[in-house]
């Protein structure tokens, strides 16, 4: 186990090195090509990017291709933790394409996707048990985020977190080395330079607590709203069948925000920096604003744009066919409000006076902490990557604030909601991951004696009772579809009375039962609920409107024990 963590680290460190590398040289070219051209035509390059995806995606993947955080989370929860072989490579192809061309998504998303196939694939090579796997994949989430932000304590923290994984000693020491080994790796390869070049000249003062009340709540409310966009974009975009239609729609919708936005192209690390460089006028770039630039309010407006449009321009990126993360959007988000409720605070005209690098600093923890559900996360991951540890007061405050506020108003996440709404999200609740975890198909006995409503009670007896072991009969007419069920405790009075044997049918006794399970809707939490609340020992599953066999509490609770041993264990 040991092995196979400071393995996956190791390669989890490798696919995130390459990632960045490929990204970068496709940048580099960019920008002694168009994008620093006299014409400034880099608003353009979007939906190029969009285009070879979408030609590599039709011509060569020939399939969607699916590789966002959430399919990995689905994989262990409903595939046992298998990716397909495909998943390993497709990100460093598409995600560069994206985000190199100046979409404003992040390179963390697919990293971890590429690192948990990679993952998956080596543990099946080595004959690992489902368990083993999703740990594995756990390692290799946790390997990407220290490969790729040099923070392996925030790397650990992140895959507790966010992968539901138990906080023990056989988890934690095979997460340190995965983290360890990939950090490593990306010492070697990339050197010991960090994402952000920050260093704490303003130390927090009691005094500034409120301020940091303020920015908690407004980086909640700027979670919220960073969620709720991504979702109605989303959809907006599921109305268009045609994927040619979304590239076209959202590349010009990119392509527009960047003409007036220039900070939105990437994914916008070089912004970040400049504003805690306390550079406002190198980070928003060239716009069709520069020359109002020296009043304050226009530039605090132009910032507070940017939080505004990062969330719509990321989200248009992956709904008109980009690949990419959401991490990287949201630490550029929160950047530009944390410095914008600062420059309020500073040119309100009351006096006051607060470090606005500071707060840059602590509204990236802000949204990272709403947006994610991920408070621990959120603190570590910014007070590593720019080694602001002696800010931690202000980092809890605003952290706790922003995800009181969120995880009040949005019960899932941008990650977890479409697996929560197919029944497939892992959390901390042990119960609910065992029946998670559960398979439905596990569970179902199909060896029951159809009997037909029509038949009578000598066949009914002839036919069923005599060649089956079962107390329980489903009724089923021609087209396979249920009509009730008969218990022998329902035929017993009259099984001997051979008079009836002729003059009575199915019909006369088959009864319906206290529930349905419906196959394609019920999850195993809900059959659980059925059982509970109709006391019912047997209860029969409906697959497209036909009978396909019964579910018995006995086996439902030995499945269900079976799984927490293996889950707990």
């Amino acid at each position: 186990m040991y092995f196979l963590a400071i393995l996956i680290g190791l390669l989890s460190g490798l696919v995130s090195v390459l990632l960045k590398n490929i990204t970068f040289g496709i940048q580099k070219v960019l920008k002694y090509g168009i994008t620093i051209s006299d014409n400034q035509l880099y608003f353009i390059l979007p939906i190029i990017g969009l285009l070879l995806v979408y030609l590599f995606i039709k011509y060569i993947a020939k399939q969607d291709v699916r590789h966002s955080l959430s399919n990995v989370l689905y994989s262990i929860s409903k595939k046992d933790g298998i990716l397909s072989k495909k998943s390993m490579y497709y990100p460093l192809i598409i995600a560069p394409l994206t985000v190199g061309f100046g979409g404003s998504v992040g390179l963390l998303g697919p990293a971890i996707a590429s690192a948990a196939s990679v993952s998956s694939n080596v543990s099946r090579w080595f004959h690992a048990d489902r368990k083993i796997r999703s740990l594995l994949i756990g390692c290799a989430a946790a390997g990407a985020i220290a490969s790729i932000f040099k923070s392996p304590i925030a790397a650990i923290i992140f895959a507790i977190e966010v992968f539901s994984l138990d906080l023990t000693f056989a988890s934690l020491l095979p997460l340190l080395m995965a983290s360890i080994s990939s950090v490593l790796t990306s010492y070697f390869f990339l050197g010991d330079d960090v994402i952000f070049n920050f260093m704490v000249s303003d130390k927090f003062e009691i005094k500034d607590t409120l301020f940091f009340v303020v920015l908690g709540i407004g980086t909640g409310v700027a979670s919220i709203y960073f969620s709720k966009i991504h979702f109605k974009i989303s959809s907006l975009f599921g109305l268009l069948k045609s994927r040619r239609q979304k590239l076209i729609i959202g590349g010009l919708a990119i392509g527009v925000m960047l003409y007036f936005i220039p900070p939105l192209y990437g994914e916008g690390f070089g912004f970040i920096n400049d504003l805690m460089a306390g550079d406002h006028i190198k980070a928003l770039g060239k716009t069709p604003f520069d020359s109002y630039l020296d009043n304050i309010w226009v530039v605090i407006l132009l910032l507070f744009g940017i939080t505004i449009f990062k969330a719509i321009a990321m989200t248009t990126t992956l709904a008109a066919g980009g690949s990419g993360g959401i991490i990287i959007p949201t630490l550029v988000m929160g950047s530009a409000l944390g410095n914008v409720v600062a420059k309020i605070i500073n040119n309100i005209g009351f006096g006051f006076s607060v470090s606005e690098s500071n707060f840059t600093l602590v509204g990236m923890a802000g949204l990272i902490a709403g947006v994610l559900h991920a408070p621990l996360t959120a603190i570590f991951l910014i007070a590593e990557i720019t080694g602001g540890y002696q800010l931690f007061v202000p980092l809890m405050i605003t952290v706790s604030m922003s995800f009181i506020i969120t995880k009040n108003s949005l019960e899932y996440t941008i990650y977890n909601k479409e697996l929560a709404d197919k029944g497939a999200l892992l959390t901390q609740d042990k119960d609910k991951n065992v029946l998670t975890l559960m398979k439905l198909d596990n569970v179902i006995e199909k060896d029951f004696i159809q009997l037909r409503p029509e038949m009578t009670l000598g066949e009914m007896l002839m036919k069923g009772v005599s060649k089956s072991s079962r107390n329980l009969f489903p009724v089923t007419n021609e087209q396979g579809q249920f009509m009730g069920i008969i218990l022998l405790d329902n035929i017993r009075s009259v099984m001997f009375d051979q008079s009836l044997y002729r003059s009575t049918t199915v019909e006369t006794f088959m009864h319906s039962p206290p529930e349905f399970i419906i196959y394609e809707k019920d999850d195993m939490k809900a059959v659980m609920e059925k059982f509970q609340t109709s006391k019912a020992w047997n209860l029969p599953v409906i697959k497209d409107n036909k009978y396909y066999g019964f579910v018995s509490k006995s086996k439902l609770l030995t499945a269900y024990r079976t799984e927490l041993i293996n889950f707990t264990s």
